[in-house]
């Protein structure tokens, strides 16, 4: 019997099999197996999303009526700050495109300033999510949450070109302070061992309402969407009653428990899925802070190639796509 062991030629390298499929090296097809997966990951969330949007339709927050804050600016900005964070992480992906175009043509320095400005636009992103974060668990208006868990609202109508619009009002510009009863935190101290509070809201239900029995223009906006795609708003004797029968606590800005835009699963998702998003861009962040002190020093001039500047790139790239798909979930649809 012929025992002779046939050489291939591969024994012995890190790719073995032949042909590179492809034509992509090593590092390259396994960044292209982790995009694929992550890929698939996200897919996941947002069907989710959208699954759970969709069965709750009627009471969905208005994202036109959520997001609407610019830094430095008082107003009603709908959009406005998302609309610059999502051009910015955009344009970072095109300075990124530079960046790998001058690693092909081994321009060191044009490499170092593309990179240097890939960076930037990543940390602008990221502090602008976290500022969006803290303004949205901040929240602005308040509302009050019923008993079943719905969101009541205020607001009253203005004239604006012409016509009735309703404009929402925040609780500290109408609930009346009862200076005469004092507010108690519930504490271990007090003997109430088995019960959690957190943080104590700045008015009552009953604060709200003397507000609201106070300032006749005042009305109740419920959560639900009408056939026109407007929340619901309730007449002047309805908002009494349903403060007054229904309302449970008072609700200002959003946590993973109570949300007072809306039901409490849109602020569920946005936490989960931007915050996921957002922890894939500070890691291409800290991922390019470190390729670009490697080209400053001179590691891919020695390697006579950039392809780690190219393999970041599609990492990059990635992060970007993704945030144009939930940037349309959560903003646009």
């Amino acid at each position: 019997m012929d025992n002779t062991v046939v050489s291939t030629g591969t024994e012995g390298k890190t790719w073995g099999g032949g042909n590179k499929p492809l034509k992509a090296s090593y590092g390259k097809m396994m960044m292209w197996f982790f995009i694929v997966s992550d890929a698939l990951t996200f897919s996941g969330f947002l069907a989710a999303y959208g699954f759970s949007r969709f069965k709750f339709i009627d009471s969905w927050p208005i994202a036109d009526e959520v997001f609407t804050h610019v830094p430095f600016f008082h107003g009603n900005y709908p959009m406005i700050y998302v609309a610059f964070m999502t051009f910015v992480l955009i344009m970072s992906s095109v300075t990124m495109v530079l960046a790998v175009d001058a690693g092909h043509e081994m321009k060191k320095a044009k490499v170092t300033f593309y990179m240097f400005l890939t960076i930037i636009g990543g940390l602008i992103f990221v502090g602008s999510q976290a500022w969006e974060w803290a303004t949205f668990i901040k929240g602005d208006y308040g509302a009050i949450q019923t008993k079943g868990g719905n969101i009541l609202q205020f607001g009253e109508y203005v004239e604006k070109d012409g016509e009735q619009i309703f404009k929402r009002v925040a609780l500290r510009d109408f609930a009346v302070i009862d200076d005469h009863k004092e507010r108690v935190q519930d504490e271990r101290k007090s003997g109430l061992w088995f019960t959690s509070e957190g943080t104590l809201p700045t008015y009552t239900v009953g604060e709200v309402l003397n507000g609201l029995e106070a300032n006749k223009n005042v009305l109740v906006r419920t959560q639900i969407i009408n056939e026109e795609g407007h929340k619901t708003v309730l007449s002047r004797k309805e908002s009494l009653r349903q403060i007054e029968e229904n309302g449970i606590m008072v609700v200002e800005g959003a946590n993973l428990h109570v949300n007072e835009y809306g039901t409490p699963l849109f602020a569920d998702f946005f936490f989960f899925i931007t915050g996921f998003h957002g922890f894939h861009v500070f890691s291409g962040v800290v991922i390019n802070i470190i390729i670009f002190f490697n080209v400053i020093i001179g590691t891919y001039e020695r390697r006579k190639n950039y392809e780690m500047v190219e393999k970041v790139g599609l990492y990059w790239h990635f992060v970007d796509l993704v945030w144009v798909f939930v940037f349309t979930f959560f903003y646009l649809v």
